[in-house]
């Protein structure tokens, strides 16, 4: 990928918001270590790594390729899920023929594994974008995001958009990046009873949305940003993940040296460490680092919180269903940890449990200047590991009880 230089005074900017490169690394930690991200399989849409990806069958992510069932099962929630259907209705209901048709399909397409975190100009998305819409569209469009997610969890989206905006104004890509190249698909008819989903996906962002009944599963969902502050001009102050930074550096300082030492997988960060990103859908993640079974109350606290600001990006009591489930398994949940033991550099934490993935990453720089791993550059990832990313395995319950 083509890396747009900054100017000297784009970068002098940036050098004192706080995002200057990583000094030297520490030395390499006994014992542990850690697996550097796999490579990014898919550069075009259309390619054969990607016809190669999509050929897979669906397994999801697992510790070791085995899936360990009855983890997922259809249950009614309590928790309605009309506001959003009724914002897709709206949302559908104002496109043209053409648009509505461009961004339909079946509710088992590929199309939910057509997601890529990189921009257009290496993959090209598809359905409706809001570059697309009129102005009365593109807000129906948004009351979509707005009814899915929490009030955090659509403030994240805007802040992203934002920066993509920035991201656009520092680098001159304006054709390849920005808030509005962003687009929606939708999979199968909302229902209060058949299984449906919508998809909203560009750079940086993406979120795939599963509905059946009043039951959801927000993953895969994607969200970073380069830089992750604006120094700037418009929406200047404006900073990404910061609670995500801080509530990870605070739970991996909590930990006793014998945990820590445990947790450190590599105590540099030299490398990007995602390894369940865009098509990787069946990713084999062993369970590494330290376990929340050995955690002190404080620790299991603070392990919650740092769970609770992913979940909670979900409409309030969706997410109340997913932290239940989540902490259901606490003790069963591992937290990993790639770089500088202080916390003062760019770093990589892990946490998973058979149902939740989670992944922080500070990446190298790709449209900024660098080639080592910043704090300008973040990178998150959130899964439903064992088979449930999409709601498969929720579809696979559901079509086995009423086949289509």
């Amino acid at each position: 990928m083509n890396i747009y230089l900054l100017s000297l005074s784009v970068l002098l900017a940036l050098l004192v918001a706080g995002c200057s490169p990583q000094s030297s690394p520490a030395p390499l930690a006994d014992g542990n270590r850690a697996t550097p991200a796999p490579p990014l399989r898919v550069l075009h849409d259309g390619s054969e790594q990607e016809r190669a990806a999509l050929d897979e069958p669906f397994v999801g992510v697992t510790t070791e390729g085995s899936v360990v069932p009855g983890l997922y099962t259809l249950q009614a929630t309590g928790v309605s899920t009309a506001p959003l259907r009724e914002a897709v209705k709206a949302f559908r209901a104002s496109l043209t023929d053409e648009q509505r048709a461009a961004s339909s399909f079946p509710i088992d397409d590929e199309e939910w594994r057509r997601w890529t975190n990189i921009d257009i100009k290496y993959y090209k998305r598809q359905g409706v974008g809001l570059n697309e819409l009129t102005p009365e569209q593109r807000e129906l469009g948004l009351n979509i995001l707005r009814a899915g997610l929490s009030p955090q969890g659509y403030q994240k989206t805007k802040d992203i958009r934002k920066m993509e905006g920035y991201l656009a104004r520092l680098s001159g890509a304006f054709e390849v990046v920005g808030p509005d190249l962003y687009w929606f698909t939708f999979l199968g008819e909302p229902s209060t009873t058949e299984p449906w989903g919508w998809q909203f996906d560009g750079h940086h962002l993406v979120i795939n949305y599963f509905v059946l009944g009043n039951q959801v599963v927000m993953t895969p969902t994607f969200m970073g940003s380069e830089p992750s502050y604006i120094a700037y001009g418009e929406d200047a102050g404006t900073r990404t993940f910061e609670r995500e930074e801080a509530l990870g550096i605070s739970l991996y300082q909590s930990l006793t040296d014998r945990q820590r030492q445990a947790a450190t997988l590599y105590d540099r960060k030299e490398e990007n460490y995602t390894l369940a990103g865009a098509f990787h859908d069946n990713a084999e993640v062993p369970y590494a680092g330290v376990r929340a079974s050995n955690f002190t109350p404080r620790q299991v606290s603070l392990l919650s919180e740092l769970l609770g600001e992913y979940v909670n990006n979900m409409a309030e009591g969706h997410a109340r269903v997913k932290m239940a489930e989540v902490e259901k398994h606490l003790p069963d949940t591992w937290f990993a940890w790639v770089g500088d033991t202080g916390g003062g550099g760019p770093f990589y934490y892990r946490i998973q449990s058979p149902v939740i993935l989670i992944e922080f990453d500070h990446q190298r720089p790709v449209f900024l200047e660098g080639d080592r791993p910043t704090r300008a550059h973040v990178h998150t990832v959130v899964r439903t590991p064992n088979g449930n990313d999409y709601g498969k395995d929720l579809l696979g319950q559901h079509l086995e009880r009423h086949p289509h």
